[in-house]
C-alpha cells in the first residue's frame, strides 16, 4: 500500500504542476498576442526609416555628424538585450551565448568591451563575467518610446565626446513563436556609412532635400537610435511571450503524458495487490477445507 500511496501523491503534484503550466500558457498567450501587433506595425516603420535614413547617409561625409565619425574601434559597447524572467525555452540562453561569443572575439581582437545589460537574465550573467554599465532590469512589463528614448539618450552623448568608438546592439529578432534569431547591429557608427562599399554613381539614388542633408541628419540620427532600440525591445517582448507560450505548452504535454504513465502504473500495482490478496484467501480456503 505503500507504494500505492507514493503513486498517488506523485500523480496529484503532477496534475497541480499541469495547472500551473497550463495558467502560465494562457497568460503568456495573451501577452503574446498584444506584443505581437506591436512588433509588427513598428517592424515596418523601422526597416523604411533605416531606408531613407540610408540613403541620405550616402550623401554625404562621414565628418558631416559627430554620430558618423570614424575612429579606430579601441573602446567598444554592447547592448545585450534578454528577458528578465525565464522560463521561456533557449530564448534567453541561445542570445547571451551569442552574445558573450561576440564579446570574446573582440577581446581577442584587443578591444576594451563593456556591457550594456537590458533585462535581468543578461545582467546576472554578465555581472562577473565582464565589465557591466547602466544595467537595466525589469523593465518589459510595461514599457513605451520613453524607455528607448532614455536608453539613448545614456548612449549618444558619451559617443559624440568619444568615451567609446562602437556601439552594437544584439537581440533576439522574432521570425516565429518558435524560432528566434540572435541578432547584431552596430548602431555607432551607421553601417551604411562605414561599410567599404562605394556605390556606384550611375545607381545612386539623386534626390533634392529639403531642408538640406546635414539639417536632415542633425534630427534623423538621434532617431534612428531611438527607433531601432525600441524596435529591439518590441521584438524581445514578442519573442519572450511567444517562447514562454510555446515552452509552458510543451510543459503541458509532457505533465499530460507523466500522470498518463502514472496512472497506468499505479493500476498495475493496484492490480498485483489485489491479485495477491485474492490468492491468500484462495490459500486460506484450500487449506481449511483439507483440514
Amino acid at each position: 500500500m505503500a507504494a500505492l500511496k507514493d503513486i498517488k501523491r506523485k500523480i496529484t503534484a503532477v496534475q497541480k504542476t499541469r495547472q500551473i503550466t497550463r495558467a502560465m500558457n494562457m497568460v503568456a498567450a495573451s501577452k503574446f498576442k498584444s506584443a505581437q501587433t506591436r512588433m509588427e506595425n513598428f517592424r515596418h516603420y523601422a526597416v523604411k526609416f533605416m531606408e531613407v535614413l540610408s540613403g541620405i547617409a550616402l550623401q554625404v561625409d562621414a565628418e558631416a555628424h559627430p554620430l558618423l565619425a570614424l575612429r579606430e574601434p579601441k573602446r567598444l559597447r554592447i547592448i545585450c538585450m534578454t528577458a528578465d524572467r525565464g522560463l521561456c525555452g533557449g530564448f534567453n540562453n541561445n542570445l547571451i551565448k551569442a552574445a558573450d561569443r561576440f564579446m570574446k572575439a573582440k577581446l581577442g581582437e584587443g578591444r576594451e568591451v563593456s556591457l550594456i545589460p537590458i533585462g535581468r537574465k543578461a545582467r546576472d550573467f554578465f555581472r562577473k563575467k565582464a565589465t557591466v554599465i547602466d544595467a537595466r532590469v525589469d523593465v518589459f512589463g510595461k514599457f513605451d518610446m520613453n524607455l528607448a528614448l532614455q536608453i539613448s539618450g545614456d548612449l549618444i552623448g558619451p559617443f559624440i565626446g568619444e568615451a567609446y568608438d562602437e556601439l552594437y546592439l544584439i537581440y533576439n529578432e522574432f521570425i516565429s513563436v518558435a524560432v528566434h534569431r540572435p541578432t547584431v547591429v552596430r548602431l555607432f557608427p551607421l553601417p551604411a556609412i562605414v561599410s567599404g562599399e562605394e556605390p556606384d554613381p550611375g545607381k545612386r539614388p539623386d534626390y533634392i532635400y529639403e531642408p538640406s542633408t546635414d539639417a536632415l541628419l542633425e534630427k534623423l540620427l538621434p532617431m534612428y537610435v531611438h527607433i531601432l532600440i525600441y524596435r529591439a525591445l518590441v521584438e524581445t517582448s514578442a519573442g519572450e511571450n511567444g517562447a514562454r507560450m510555446a515552452a509552458m505548452d510543451n510543459a503541458t504535454r509532457n505533465c499530460e503524458e507523466m500522470i498518463q504513465s502514472l496512472t497506468l502504473k499505479y493500476n498495475k500495482v493496484r492490480q498485483s495487490a489485489i491479485t495477491a490478496e485474492l490468492m491468500d484467501i484462495v490459500g486460506g480456503t484450500e487449506a481449511l477445507a483439507k483440514g
